[in-house]
């Protein structure tokens, strides 16, 4: 099968996105693996496709595929680079774009400058639709984890993020507790695993340890989740920079039931054409 591909990222974060809409896609596992290799493959954190969508008042449908083949409900960094890709791809001029998704609509909105504006939407706090193994609804949890407790704030974007605060990001144990805290019986559908330092009340570091890729230079949807638990502990403002090892995103939420709003850049780094 012959597929042509379009190679972006946000912040370090990158993807192969391919159209589905003008090319019959079906890809398995192990194709999708191969394409995220950087070996043999075209090498990505994540695979992204494009498709045409049956929803009433939706453009298009935005699916994510994990390097190892797993599909995941929501990818904020991917879903920036989607409204570049159809923009470039002329599949649509509008600047406002409503995207399905495996966790719901998303609006994406291109700024004049040609960065991307994310409506994450509200973010789920109930620990059962995280999903996250809790008696009752907290800020904060504390869990056991190989003998010590480990505190954290529990948020999904659309997908699962633990967010542990740590005094350095750079001395944070990302490669080792983050895949305990992933895999661990407090999460059924694993998490992404956050490490936030935090600067001051509208800036924050972050490090994240992904599901089915491992740490990433950036995770729009992580950044979005830290910048809520922080929020909800009375650490952030309602504005706060999010630095990652790949750049700076911009993460706004007013509380409550009010959607969390992302603004970051994306680049295209080459297209090509690909035999699986």
């Amino acid at each position: 099968m012959q597929l042509n591909f379009t190679k972006m990222h946000g912040l370090g974060n990158d993807f192969v996105v391919i159209n589905a809409i003008n090319q019959t896609i079906n890809l398995n596992d192990e194709q999708i693996r191969f394409l995220a290799d950087r070996h043999v493959g075209i090498g990505c954190d994540q695979v992204l496709l494009v498709e045409s969508t049956q929803q009433k008042e939706t453009d298009f449908r935005y699916r994510i595929y994990n390097a190892d083949g797993s599909e995941v409900e929501q990818c904020g960094n991917g879903a920036r680079c989607f409204a570049t890709f159809v923009r470039q791809h002329r599949l649509t001029d509008q600047k406002n774009i409503s995207v399905v998704t495996a966790s719901g609509k998303i609006i994406l909105h291109v700024e004049e400058d040609e960065q991307v504006t994310v409506n994450m939407g509200s973010p789920i706090l109930l620990p059962k639709l995280i999903p996250f193994v809790a008696e009752q609804q907290k800020d904060q949890y504390d869990i056991s984890i190989s003998g010590s407790i480990i505190s954290m704030g529990v948020v999904s974007m659309g997908n699962p993020h633990a967010v542990i605060i740590v005094n350095d990001t750079q001395t944070a144990t990302v490669e080792t507790l983050g895949p305990l805290v992933q895999q661990s019986e407090y999460f059924p559908n694993q998490a992404n695993i956050g490490f936030m330092q935090i600067i001051s009340k509208n800036h924050i570091k972050l490090r994240v340890y992904e599901r089915g890729s491992g740490e990433t230079l950036a995770c729009g949807t992580g950044a979005c989740a830290a910048m809520v638990a922080g929020q909800l502990q009375g650490l952030l403002d309602d504005s706060v920079t999010v630095s990652l090892p790949g750049g700076d995103l911009l993460i706004r939420w007013a509380g409550g039931k009010n959607p969390v709003m992302m603004t970051g850049p994306t680049e295209t780094v080459f297209t090509g054409n690909i035999t699986i």
